[in-house]
């Protein structure tokens, strides 16, 4: 009977695992997958705006593209400037022509390069696309630093030889023979490196210090306000339902939308915000909210708090609408005043609620992006600067992969760390109870 028992607990275990499969399956494509793929980016030296680490390579590669698409104009050109030039310098570039005809002809005479070559060449003259698979050819660490070394010798011997010559197409042949040492592909993998430089970086360091204010103030004044008006709401009156649907017309508004209307509010000309704030002396001037760093930080954080506040009041109140009046009633025939009562029941038992609304904020406070992007941009002098914020200039303007993306990786951590401090410092005895 016992043996039948346990068969059966094994089978029902055994479905519930699938049952569970493609939820898994569904969690690591959309979530974790993202973070492996940043984390393999982050340990690249990958920058679009460098035709050398604009793509992903392990080995030492030769773009074949860039090199066909080159050398035939260089050696054309260099024998165009050749019939222009005295004797001196004539037999100068004879001498570069032939070690450029001379290396062109140790590539095509390499058997497994040669195909590809001839390939490449014809998609060249055809003015096709050609794919990665084609463009790239692996090569040898020395044939690497054999050609590396050449072509920037020539480039060097041009330079110093446009010195002392006038070419027809100055900028044409230094141009080309520059583009020339584009062509030698060396392996863009820094394993931890981009993380080493980004936690010794002052304008990083500075992006951590001012996420973490901004975090702890905003969630703070957030978490004060969201209590304030759920006991206002919570309580039984004619106006409830007028004064709650108010209340939450700010969190209703999108992010991108709200800082929009913060960003005119703000204004230093118009902005009735700013002319309120300079009327009653909170500020010296109307451009003080956005033109400077404290006045920048102050209206992140003031338009933050009114557009979260009705979140967390949401929050709490779903927690204050689960306590028994009953537990009220007890106290106050106890003698218990409004205020023990506060902090001797509701609190206590809204610990988890209090919990739930900290996490989610603060994770979302720690991640901001649209907020300050809108507002300052991250100015004035980098003064609101976040690591999300950040984060985004160095993947996007810069178009720095590898750095942007350990800087997000970075960011998630902390994201994670926050989550443990929280549950538990905060969370001690929710599963218990």
């Amino acid at each position: 009977m016992n043996r039948l028992f346990r068969n059966r607990n094994r089978s029902e275990q055994a479905a519930a695992y699938k049952l569970l499969l493609p939820t898994l399956l569904i969690i690591a494509a959309v979530a974790v997958w993202p973070v492996i793929q940043s984390f393999w980016f982050s340990t690249f030296d990958y920058a679009l705006n460098d035709p050398r680490k604009s793509t992903l390579h392990t080995n030492y590669c030769i773009n074949l593209e860039k090199y066909l698409n080159n050398y035939p104009y260089l050696i054309n050109q260099i024998e165009r400037e050749t019939e222009n030039t005295d004797s001196g310098v004539k037999a100068e570039l004879e001498q570069l022509r032939k070690k450029l005809v001379d290396s062109d002809e140790r590539i095509r005479r390499n058997p497994k390069i040669h195909e590809n070559y001839t390939f490449v060449n014809n998609l060249v003259s055809e003015m096709t696309p050609v794919e990665n698979k084609y463009r790239f050819y692996r090569i040898d660490k020395a044939t690497a630093d054999e050609m590396q070394g050449l072509f920037e010798d020539i480039e060097a011997d041009l330079r110093r030889l446009a010195q002392r010559h006038e070419f027809l197409n100055r900028e044409r042949i230094i141009g080309l023979a520059e583009s020339l040492g584009e062509c030698i592909i060396t392996p863009n993998f820094v394993g931890l490196k981009n993380y080493a430089n980004l936690l010794v970086d002052k304008r990083v360091q500075a992006a951590v210090l001012n996420t973490l204010f901004f975090t702890i103030v905003s969630v703070f004044f957030e978490l004060l306000l969201g209590m304030i008006f759920s006991l206002v709401m919570n309580k039984a009156s004619a106006l409830k339902g007028i004064v709650r649907a108010s209340v939450l017309i700010p969190w209703a508004i999108p992010t991108v939308v709200s800082a929009l209307i913060w960003s005119f509010l703000y204004d230093g000309q118009n902005g009735i915000v700013a002319k309120a704030f300079c009327a009653v002396g909170i500020i010296p001037d109307m451009g003080h909210l956005l033109a400077t760093p404290t006045g920048a930080v102050f209206s992140i954080i003031f338009a933050d708090t009114w557009k979260t506040s009705p979140y967390m009041a949401l929050l709490i109140l779903a927690g204050l609408q689960t306590i028994p009046l009953s537990v009220y009633e007890a106290a106050t025939i106890d003698g218990a005043s409004k205020t023990k009562s506060f902090f001797f029941i509701t609190l206590p038992l809204l610990k988890q609620t209090i919990l739930v609304a900290l996490l989610f904020r603060t994770l979302e406070a720690f991640k901001i992006f649209d907020l300050v992007y809108i507002l300052t941009g991250g100015g004035p002098s980098n003064s609101t600067e976040t690591l999300s914020v950040l984060a985004y200039k160095l993947m996007f303007a810069q178009t720095n992969f590898g750095m942007g993306s350990a800087l997000s990786i970075i960011t998630f951590v902390c994201v994670a760390l926050i989550s443990v401090v929280y549950i538990k410092t905060l969370g001690e005895g929710i599963i218990s109870d």
